[in-house]
């Protein structure tokens, strides 16, 4: 029977664990408090004093200047941050809070939970290939292309929060990250190692898939070697855009068909992810293009670049895609921020339609006006006129409208919110409760799409300068096209105009 050991942590509390191992990572042993409501984790190797403090930043300032303000309970949702430090006269560890019940699998795989998976943590490689996510997982795990799109935006948020405290990850993968599908919902886990560059070096390079080229081109050099290159906010920043394109593409962005060892297949491997480092969808150099032939039957269609290119994912995260794989791919200061993918992730949810395919594995797809609008991923057509609301906003007061480069699809029951009348909200952990409740509605009415009004003051139908017309609360205006709708909303207004497609 387990013994039930007690400790000290270092604010003076006093926690009771039970010395039965329940997870074990590259550095940790993880124990249940006695009452599961707190992990408890050590490490297994000796603390050094640069480590210590590290720690005692981590479950101090750093901490305390994410949670304890009015925005911390956002942030309790997306990471699993150590609370304080505890030593048992031997180790020391960290007491942790332990992850929500959706983070473990419901059903888990196929076939009576053939893999014996059920309760299991949801670690986020269960979903990132096609042949666990679409053929392993039970469907009810499996979530859809909308939902990846709403987790990768957790992720960057949380990612950029970290960087903004002047903190990086230093092994961002789907290792260290929780994602639950099925409900919607993810946590960063494993930041007792995070690096403060200059002063808390990284405990660890990374993960390997997710390791910056130039770290694994340095790894051979002294630690203390200048040219060495260690993780950073540069190198999260590079495992952030891997995890995004393996979300929604289900492959990995530099894993193709190019050999550049065939006699020593490490050096290879290192040349691959390293000094020779080449997107499988770079526009002008092919040699390292994926083999479709060569993969697994059910992987076939994920890996087919042709079939399935990167700018299925719409028009703002491929531009970042090429930021990432082909501008910033060594070159690390060129790579998107964690900011510039946060909103372009919030830009392509807004761009997203239903598949009307019910057995389409994405469900959803960024709808592309610009040929024959077709899911990718079942090639299923998309019927009938569907209007898209190309925005404009003044934010200077004098009428003069420009374009925000961003643009909101229409599908049956689509919500308008405040964010997109009012160019100066956004959608993230600053959100006041007012701002969160829809705006307006649209339906599909007697053949025409209709916009509804629930709770505009100023809204007015300008398409006609000469007759412009007020729309009261309740009232609805037909989305044909050409329309334009003014909206006032605190200091700035919005031009919504509408685009008939399809």
């Amino acid at each position: 029977m387990a013994e039930v050991k007690t400790v000290k942590t270092s604010d003076g509390q006093t926690i009771t664990y039970t010395d039965k191992i329940i997870g074990s990572g590259g550095m940790k042993d993880v124990y249940f408090s006695t009452d599961k409501k707190k992990a408890v984790a050590f490490f297994r190797d000796p603390m050094d004093k640069v480590g210590l403090e590290r720690l005692e930043m981590i479950t101090g300032s750093y901490r305390k200047g994410i949670f304890e303000n009015e925005y911390g309970d956002y942030w309790k949702q997306l990471f699993c941050w150590p609370e304080s430090i505890v030593y048992d006269g031997k180790r020391y560890g960290v007491v942790l809070p332990i992850y929500e019940k959706h983070f473990f699998f419901e059903y888990g795989s196929i076939n009576n939970d053939f893999l014996a998976i059920k309760g299991a943590e949801k670690e986020g490689k269960w979903f990132a290939a096609p042949t666990n996510r679409l053929s392993r997982l039970d469907p009810r795990e499996r979530g859809d292309w909308r939902v990846y799109l709403r987790l990768c935006l957790m992720i960057a948020r949380a990612t950029r929060r970290m960087h903004a405290a002047g903190l990086a990850h230093s092994d961002l993968s789907y290792k260290n990250v929780l994602i639950s599908p099925s409900t919607g919902h993810a946590c960063l886990i494993d930041v007792d190692g995070l690096v403060v560059p200059g002063k808390y070096p990284p405990d660890v390079v990374g993960t390997p898939d997710f390791i910056a080229p130039e770290v694994i081109a340095t790894s051979h050099l002294d630690k203390n070697d200048s040219k060495r290159v260690l993780p950073s906010r540069y190198t999260d920043r590079h495992a952030l855009a891997i995890l995004i394109y393996q979300y929604l593409l289900l492959r990995h962005p530099l894993r193709g068909r190019k050999i550049h060892d065939k006699e020593d297949p490490a050096n290879d491997e290192t040349l691959a992810m390293g000094e020779k480092a080449l997107f499988i969808e770079h526009p002008t150099d092919k040699s390292n293009r994926t083999d479709p032939l060569a993969a697994r039957e059910t992987d076939r269609f994920w890996v087919d670049t042709e079939k399935l290119p990167y700018t299925i994912t719409g028009p703002y995260l491929s531009e970042l895609f090429e930021k990432a794989f082909i501008d910033g791919l060594h070159n690390p200061q060129k790579r998107p921020t964690a900011d510039e993918w946060e909103s372009a992730l919030i830009k392509t949810i807004d761009l997203i339609q239903p598949c009307e395919n019910k057995d389409c594995p994405g469900k959803w797809y960024a709808f592309d006006n610009s040929k024959k609008p077709s899911c990718p991923f079942c090639a299923h057509p998309y019927k009938g006129q569907l209007p898209v609301i190309n925005l404009y906003s003044d934010t200077s007061g004098k009428g003069q409208f420009r374009a925000d480069n961003h643009r909101l699809m229409i599908y049956k029951d689509q919500s308008i919110f405040p964010w997109h009348i009012d160019k100066n909200i956004v959608p993230n952990e600053r959100l006041k409760d007012k701002d969160n409740a829809r705006i307006g509605y649209c339906i599909f009415h007697k053949g025409q799409w209709i916009f509804v009004n629930e709770r505009l003051n100023d809204m007015y139908d300008y398409t006609d300068n000469n007759n412009v017309k007020k729309i009261e609360k309740n009232q609805s205006i037909v989305l044909n096209d050409g329309v334009k709708i003014l909206v006032k909303s605190g200091r700035s207004s919005r031009l919504l105009l509408v685009q008939l497609v399809g």
